[in-house]
């Protein structure tokens, strides 16, 4: 087929469709994760408890304060003396605590188990209005800060229930998963006296400026067909937006997006759902047998991300409109602009095209990138990528029990620590579709199920072997932390 007939082609199939209905938006984006589901059974809890958080923890004058939402769930704790879980909740609402692997570690160690929604995000704003004076506050440092004030309060509040002395401790475990697992890793690092360690779940410890690896962990995690599939759909899309952009992006229900570079990025997220949360075989199926059959590949994948990333997922282009992440009001879709303010000012992960053999548009570059953020939060706005990793250590941290787990085919798993060692165990999970977080959530993790269980995983005894891993250092961590404060006491 010539060029000029394949322009032809596509352009009558995406006139076509440009009636095609529009679905329903959600709030996920694959460039944070959200434990927000909507069914209460996906949780251990929803009932909200407020704490009283200091603004500013680094002005000894500034004696501001906001309501921080916090959950707990106690049905499994040993009184008085069991250990407290703490689940942080990271860059999204925190709806409650989820009903994920969690759940069973709690019940096997006896132990409560508490979550402290992330400052700014959800109902925990300490401003009406998110414009960028306003988001001075929001940071990593900031947010460490407050688990250690939350985590203070919470024991203090353990003690008056259970009617013990103030110098008595319940042992403490951190856990959590992609942003609020480099957190947990953090605050092992920053405030080792305050947990006696810490599970890092695909934890993203080291800011990246140019984070090109995501899109090769892409191309690695798919194969050789699905990969080549992929590089030649983006070719064709590019072409359609010069053919008939309007037509193009309606096919996407994409319209809204007037900037094309907005809509390339909506492109090429939509493609990392599958791979990222443990289902590749519902992109790469349906794309390579269409590559092989002839038929229309553009179509193939609005198809994918019409019922899958939109309809089963939740995906929206509403995430990646400009309009939407200028909005300062304080609403449930806040997280998008907020986590661009985290990016923009801290660890960057500019999800760029490598410079060879890409799949997503070139046009997905740093100055994009560098752009969007200017265009955001106004000049001066820069992501201190140094300057984050001088502070904790990149994937060098020099802290001790933390345990490191990442999927095999998660892209963001080269923004963690992969290297094992003693005091710092790391374990990849490797499977077909073990992805993000895969020890907690179990495969797939789209349509949102949470409960943890590994039997959906392609390699269960994979995930269950990590798993064991992971039980065995809590139960030594957690021992020696009893040890420790006996002695003390």
């Amino acid at each position: 087929m010539s060029s000029e007939q394949l322009k032809f082609g596509l352009l009558i199939i995406l006139t076509a469709l440009l009636s095609y209905s529009s679905l329903s938006h959600g709030l996920l984006q694959p460039r944070r994760i959200s434990h927000g589901l909507s069914e209460g059974s996906k949780y251990l809890t929803r009932d909200e408890l407020w704490f009283n958080q200091t603004l500013d923890h680094y002005s000894p004058s500034d004696h501001r304060q906001f309501r921080q939402r916090y959950y707990e769930y106690l049905d499994h704790l040993r009184v008085p003396d069991g250990p407290i879980f703490l689940m942080i909740c990271g860059e999204g609402p925190c709806n409650g605590i989820p009903n994920d692997y969690i759940s069973v570690l709690a019940k096997k160690f006896e132990a409560g188990v508490v979550s402290l929604e992330h400052r700014y995000y959800g109902k925990s704003s300490p401003f009406n209005s998110l414009a960028t004076e306003n988001l001075k506050y929001l940071s990593s440092k900031q947010a460490l800060d407050d688990l250690a004030a939350f985590r203070q309060y919470y024991q203090d509040s353990l003690n008056v229930k259970f009617n013990r002395s103030g110098n008595v401790e319940n042992p403490w475990f951190f856990f959590g998963a992609s942003y609020s697992g480099a957190l947990s890793a953090w605050f092992r690092l920053k405030f080792p006296h305050l947990t006696c360690g810490s599970l890092a779940s695909s934890a993203v410890v080291r800011a990246v400026y140019e984070y090109a690896e995501y899109d090769q962990q892409i191309g690695e995690s798919v194969g050789p067909e699905c990969k080549a599939a992929l590089q030649e759909t983006n070719k064709l899309v590019e072409l359609g937006l010069k053919v008939n952009n309007k037509a193009m992006k309606a096919l996407f229900n994409a319209t809204e997006l007037d900037v094309d570079a907005d809509f390339l990025y909506l492109i090429a997220d939509a493609q990392v759902v599958a791979i990222q949360y443990g289902n590749p075989d519902k992109l790469c199926v349906p794309l390579v047998e269409a590559q092989k059959n002839g038929r229309d590949l553009v179509e193939a994948y609005a198809k994918y991300v019409r019922e899958y990333c939109v309809g089963a997922f939740g995906l929206s282009s509403k995430t990646y409109s400009r309009k939407h992440l200028l909005d300062t009001a304080v609403t449930p879709e806040s997280a998008d602009r907020l986590w661009w303010f985290q990016v923009c000012t801290e660890v960057a992960y500019f999800q760029v095209a490598p410079e060879n053999d890409s799949i997503r548009s070139h046009q997905i570059n740093t100055e994009y990138h560098l752009d969007l953020c200017k265009s955001l939060f106004g000049k001066g706005v820069y992501p201190e990528v140094d300057a984050t990793n001088l502070y904790y250590g990149s994937d060098r941290i020099a802290a001790t029990k933390i345990v490191f787990t990442n999927g095999s085919q998660d892209p963001w798993r080269h923004a963690s620590k992969q290297t094992s060692s003693p005091d710092l165990p790391s374990y990849i999970i490797t499977c077909h579709n073990c992805g993000h977080g895969s020890d907690l959530r179990g495969c797939p993790q789209s349509p949102m199920i949470i409960e943890g269980d590994s039997k959906n995983c392609s390699s269960p005894d994979a995930v269950n072997k990590v798993r064991q891993h992971i039980i065995e250092h809590i139960d030594l961590w957690l021992s020696e932390c009893r040890g420790g404060i006996r002695s003390s006491m």
